[in-house]
């Protein structure tokens, strides 16, 4: 798993969601993830969650940090594992800074309220998750928390030790895969 930081800010409209974006764009090829940090405006037309396009429920942000991850040779419900590991990991890393974070499927929840989105899907050749974090509590539709809330936390630290830890136990479970004979 390869990952990537962009420095530079970019809106999130939902087409960034698409198969080889990360590689067409940062030469990074297979597996990977990426983040940047920037304003979320994602409308109805671009939204993957059918249950959000129902409820007419966009997604707007000011800033969030923006988690891109693509995934070849896997199914959707995979994906869905590895999206609830990733979102499980990102409060790992709150509750190591002191911040209690509570998941609800692939959702967490800080001063309860909302302080991330994702979604998980699959393309015709791989399959995508995003994931987006508060990193302010303005512009979203709803009242949310962000990391702003959040004393002591430095956003490009945060963002850094939410992606080694991922491509770390990705490097981890594939170890795991090759260490054992057969029975």
């Amino acid at each position: 798993m390869e990952k990537l930081f962009i420095k530079k800010e970019i809106t999130y409209t939902g087409a960034e969601l698409a198969p080889h974006w990360i590689y067409r764009n940062f030469n990074l090829r297979g597996d990977s993830i990426v983040c940047f940090k920037g304003k979320v405006d994602v409308d109805l037309s671009h939204m993957v969650d059918i249950e959000d396009v129902i409820n007419n429920e966009p997604i707007k942000s000011d800033k969030m940090a923006n988690f891109i991850i693509e995934i070849f040779n896997s199914n959707l419900k995979e994906t869905i594992f590895r999206q609830r590991l990733f979102i499980s990991i990102i409060k790992e890393v709150l509750f190591d800074t002191g911040y209690q974070v509570k998941r609800k499927g692939d959702d967490l929840f800080y001063n309860g309220k909302k302080l991330s989105v994702s979604i998980a899907t699959k393309s015709t050749t791989s399959t995508l998750i995003h994931t987006g974090i508060n990193l302010v509590s303005t512009g979203a539709p709803i009242e949310v928390s962000s990391i702003a809330d959040m004393e002591n936390i430095n956003e490009d630290d945060f963002i850094e030790e939410v992606m080694t830890r991922f491509c770390l136990e990705e490097q981890d479970i594939e170890f795991a895969k090759v260490k054992v004979r057969g029975v």
